[in-house]
């Protein structure tokens, strides 16, 4: 192996723990076990993961991308906290985007698709009929899986990263101004619209899903909830 090809096997290493601590650190921002404004520390986050501070700045800016993280000059990088108006902004992206995508996915939707959204469900049970703050968050997570399988299934991979992003913010939306202490993402509207799409009724699907949208931002209010500490959202 030349130097040329030796730098790159370090850059390519190191661009795959970028990513597997982005995925970590995105999975623990979307079921909630790190809370909006919690600081993420490049030191830390590196020495958690034994990697470099390099390694943990690319994590971080890969979830500043996606709107997951804020950095501020001289302070570092939070766990996004989205005012009220980003809130807002993020379920009226939602109501424009999402009837639009569940009239596309009942137009594609096959009998193996139905399966896997009847298969969805029953996750999302399991986790509503357990109990403890483990059980919650996997709950909130498949419930969001559902909008992005619905996604998966309307065929557009561009909405889908579209989506990838709004559910992801969505999350941060809930865990600051959720008042329920479940996830505001009703089961049987699930049902509901799945029912629909079995059926072929496209208006349907897109007029549940609307409504359900608005269900969900119902539930917010301005009450802000502490979270754990890094470390700890993270099981080190």
């Amino acid at each position: 192996m030349n130097i040329a090809d030796q730098i790159y096997s370090t850059d390519s290493a190191n661009q795959d723990r970028a990513q597997a601590i982005r995925d970590n650190l995105r999975d623990a921002i979307v079921d909630r076990r790190l809370a909006p404004g919690t600081k993420l520390s490049e030191g830390e986050v590196g020495t958690l993961f034994d990697v470099s501070r390099t390694v943990a700045r690319a994590a971080l800016q890969m979830l500043s991308f996606e709107g997951l993280v804020r950095t501020e000059r001289n302070r570092g990088a939070f766990v996004a906290n989205p005012s009220p108006e980003e809130a807002r902004q993020v379920f009226a992206s939602r109501r424009l985007i999402e009837p639009g995508i569940a009239i596309a996915a009942c137009g594609r939707v096959t009998s193996a698709d139905i399966a896997a959204f009847r298969a969805q469900l029953d996750e999302e049970g399991r986790f509503i009929a357990e109990r403890g703050p483990t059980a919650r968050r996997s709950e909130i997570k498949a419930s969001g899986d559902f909008h992005l399988l619905l996604a998966s299934v309307a065929g557009n991979a561009i909405l889908q990263r579209f989506m990838e992003e709004l559910v992801a913010r969505s999350s941060l939306v809930i865990a600051l101004y959720g008042r329920s202490g479940v996830s505001a993402c009703g089961h049987s509207e699930h049902t509901e619209i799945v029912g629909a799409l079995e059926s072929s009724d496209c208006e349907r699907a897109s007029q549940l899903m609307l409504h359900h949208i608005d269900h969900i931002e119902a539930d917010l209010d301005l009450r802000v909830r502490a979270g754990p500490a890094l470390k700890e959202a993270l099981n080190f």
